[in-house]
């Protein structure tokens, strides 16, 4: 009431529980989480990277919520062995951002490493 309608959205300081982590550990965790895995596993879980890290798993899970990180929903990337995938690369990305005048550019997924071997289905008449 001393504050009127103004204070019922104003958040007082001291309010709610103090962060216990710094921005550096908030840091080593989405590093850790995104470019490193952990012994015999194929991802980090938010146990075994809370106990790697030193902080609770909840504080794990918010900190890979605030960041859009899923480690279990990661799927290998595999790159080319072409030394010019790179140049390749960018020439197609060029080609979709700065298409020629009057120019139509079409794209065909190609399902990489799966090779058909007979028809999926016989054929019908």
């Amino acid at each position: 009431m001393e504050g009127g309608p103004e204070a019922i959205t104003t958040i007082l300081p001291g309010r709610g529980h103090p962060v216990t982590y710094t921005a550096e550990k908030v840091q080593r965790i989405v590093e850790a989480t995104t470019q490193t895995k952990p012994p015999a596993a194929t991802h980090w879980s938010t146990r075994s990277m809370a106990k790697a890290q030193g902080v609770s798993k909840a504080t794990v899970q918010r900190i890979w919520s605030a960041h859009g990180l899923q480690p279990h929903r990661i799927q290998p990337f595999k790159l080319s062995t072409d030394r010019h995938f790179t140049e390749k690369l960018t020439d197609v990305v060029g080609l979709y951002l700065n298409p020629p005048d009057k120019a139509i550019v079409l794209c065909v997924d190609e399902k990489s490493q799966i090779q058909a071997l007979h028809e999926p289905s016989p054929d019908y008449p």
